[in-house]
């Protein structure tokens, strides 16, 4: 790729912005050309004003640290100097939804990592690997819109990666009923355990929402176009219990399954070894080569040992055996700011470029 896309980041400032900035830094095909957050961030260098709370363990990367942050309320401003944008902004609901949607009536795609329009109903929610057929409804979107080359795509809820790809590659036997118990890192809360001390020595039995979303979201992914528009699945059947523990990354789940057509355990493992997506397909930069790697020893994965696998972009499964109230039961893991958040936004973004869907302007 001769020339680099230019992109935005429009709530580059807090911890996922931070993320995306990591992992843009020597992208082969996208180069941040743009950052905005919060009009009090508007008018310092990117540098001034992360450097007392960057939350990474990698230095801030010397192509942005002079780049002067921009107000990203001013949308034709900040989208005249991109191709596209990423979106991790920490506002209300409504004001995401009137925002994005105001960049992407510029002409400008928006691949979000927020929540606010995951149930828009001709927003594609994607996991590449999963539905990439769902990118079809951006035609519609567009219509609506009044746009010929602007969009909004999303990212889904970072909990669900830990067990959503395992379920995609047994579709074929028809999952029933799903009983998922997520254990989730303190990043997903923006926070370390500088900010958070409380969760030292601690676990906490709720993440307010996150159930509902680790309950309905896999059924929109898992759902079909039907009059511009995703009308999500019905089955099968799922239900989520989500708790905070005192790990800095990686989302584990802990998950049970029964079929309409059992599969044996040797069926089981050869669909998660030989599962590849489109993005594999199309051997896109920061697809996972492996997407989905399973542990034979009975003591994995471990959140410490394994969300990093495949450089944060591949799932794990472990501990896969018959159950004695459902068919089976089995351990996954994810990172859940590479692959459930930034590193999976920017998947979704080479997705998007590679279809022909982000072009230069």
């Amino acid at each position: 790729m001769s020339q680099k896309l230019r992109v935005g980041i429009v709530g580059g400032t807090g911890m996922v912005g931070q993320r995306f900035v990591q992992l843009l830094d020597q992208h082969p095909w996208f180069q941040v050309t743009a950052i905005a957050a919060s009009a009090g961030s508007a008018g310092k260098t990117y540098e001034e004003s992360v450097k007392s709370r960057w939350k990474l363990s990698t230095p801030i990367p010397e192509d942005v640290k002079s780049i002067v942050v921009q107000d990203a309320s001013k949308v034709e401003e900040v989208a005249s100097g991109v191709d596209f944008i990423f979106c991790a902004v920490d506002m209300k609901k409504n004001e995401i939804q009137a925002l994005e949607e105001a960049y992407a009536k510029t002409g400008t795609p928006v691949v979000s990592n927020n929540s606010a329009h995951r149930w828009t109903p001709d927003v594609p929610m994607v996991i590449p690997e999963v539905n990439p057929e769902h990118l079809d409804v951006i035609a519609a979107q567009r219509k609506r819109l009044g746009t010929s080359t602007g969009f909004i795509a999303v990212k889904p809820n970072c909990s669900i990666q830990s067990y959503v790809p395992m379920l995609h590659a047994l579709a074929d036997f028809k999952p029933t009923q799903v009983v998922a118990s997520t254990y989730q890192a303190i990043s997903g809360a923006g926070k370390n355990f500088t900010d958070w001390p409380e969760m030292l020595d601690n676990v906490i039995p709720y993440i307010g929402g996150e159930e509902e979303k680790s309950e309905q979201e896999p059924l929109r992914i898992w759902g079909s176009i039907v009059n511009d528009e995703i009308v999500k699945a019905s089955a099968p059947l799922i239900t989520t219990q989500c708790i905070r523990v005192p790990v800095t990354d990686g989302h584990l789940a802990t998950v049970f399954v029964s079929f309409e057509t059992t599969p044996s355990k040797e069926e089981i493992l050869a669909r998660w070894s030989n599962y590849k997506g489109r993005p594999q397909e199309l051997g896109l930069p920061s697809a996972p080569k492996q997407f989905i790697t399973y542990f034979e020893e009975e003591n994995r994965p471990q959140t410490q040992l394994d969300r990093d696998i495949e450089n944060g972009m591949g799932v794990s499964a472990g501990r896969l055996r018959e159950d004695s109230l459902y068919d089976f039961k089995f351990v996954g893991l994810s990172h859940n700011t590479l692959r459930g958040a930034a590193g999976g936004a920017v998947l979704i973004a080479e997705l998007l470029k590679a279809e022909g869907y982000i072009q230069a302007k």
